[in-house]
């Protein structure tokens, strides 16, 4: 989707994202002389460096639910609530006061983050507090991404992908549900109808 004129631009019929469907429609929109400018993602592993040659902004509603995933709404950890605290300011701040934040977070969790358990009955061993580690390291991972559209405010950037998501993709899957005892191949056709004519009924 072009989120500057909302037009649906290409599509595919997948059973499950994989990196090589976003790059095959990359190469289509490509060859149809398609300039693109920048790409709003939502975190899928391994799109970021597909499209590395790019301006990247990662969707900020995905990130804060990726981190609420690990560490629950309602942490009862103290390093969890104050992790919390940091995302709630995301839209808020700058990409240097929030590496700061983060980095003073680490700095004061260190020991905590790197505890280790060993597991008597397999003789492995894993962080303590794994769920906490891995959100840390889903920020960290893409802390490059987060503020893109605040460093090229001439882009016009969405930090959201709340545009295709709400604006498409909801609508959407009430029409589906709406016709959920046609065949396959009917609600694929109801699909491609819905998207052709999608810029015409805004």
């Amino acid at each position: 989707m072009d989120s500057l004129t909302h037009e649906i631009l290409i599509w595919k019929h997948i059973q499950t994202e994989r990196v090589d469907d976003y790059k095959y429609l990359l190469t289509e929109l490509l060859e149809l002389g398609y300039i693109i400018l920048s790409v709003t993602i939502d975190g899928k592993r391994g799109v970021s460096n597909l499209f590395k040659d790019y301006p990247i902004q990662m969707c900020h509603f995905h990130q804060k639910r990726i981190i609420q995933r690990y560490i629950t709404l309602h942490p009862k950890l103290e390093a969890s609530q104050d992790l919390k605290k940091i995302m709630t300011r995301l839209k808020y701040s700058d990409e240097t006061r929030f590496t700061k934040a983060l980095d003073i977070w680490n700095i004061k969790y260190k020991d905590f983050l790197n505890e280790i358990t060993l597991h008597p009955d397999s003789q492995k061993s894993s962080y303590t507090h794994k769920k906490l580690v891995a959100a840390y390291r889903s920020i960290r991972n893409n802390l490059p991404y987060l503020f893109t559209y605040k460093n090229h405010k001439k882009l016009n950037l969405t930090n959201t992908t709340n545009l295709i998501e709400g604006g498409v993709f909801s609508p959407l899957k009430i029409l589906i549900k709406i016709h959920r005892g046609l065949s396959k191949n009917l609600k694929l056709k109801i699909v491609d109808d819905y998207l052709v004519s999608y810029k015409k009924r805004e």
